[in-house]
């Protein structure tokens, strides 16, 4: 049966999150509480399964709303989160990946939501 280590910041949801994929996979799932962002929330997941054969990379992205209202500090977050933290992973378990001749790296991010804009359906480009 497969092993899955999951992270988030927020107990309560990790919890129902946890319990649910174990009760439609079966598959052991081991719940690691902290912010994947730092260095001890990393050192957390990575202590739980050092040798993945497939990472997940979904830390977010910038706060959704209207991207023209995005502070520098929220975008220094946001590519903290979907740029750093993937590449500090990804060199932790690539050279074991490499090793077993097996691995997979995915990484998964969402963009600010931009305001809706109305567009002439005849001003589309094909």
């Amino acid at each position: 049966m497969w092993n899955l280590v999951v992270n988030a910041r927020n107990q309560d949801a990790l919890k129902a999150a946890t319990e649910q994929i174990h009760q439609e996979t079966g598959v052991k799932v081991v719940p690691i509480v902290g912010d994947i962002t730092t260095e001890d929330g990393r050192q957390a997941v990575l202590a739980a399964c050092p040798n993945p054969d497939i990472l997940i990379n979904n830390a977010g992205g910038p706060p959704p709303g209207d991207f023209r209202q995005v502070t520098r500090e929220d975008w220094i977050r946001a590519v903290d989160a979907n740029m750093l933290t993937p590449i500090f992973l990804i060199r932790a378990v690539v050279d074991g990946m490499i090793a077993r001749g097996f691995g997979r790296i995915i990484n998964i991010t969402r963009q600010t939501r931009a305001p809706s804009v109305r567009f002439d359906p005849l001003a589309r480009s094909y």
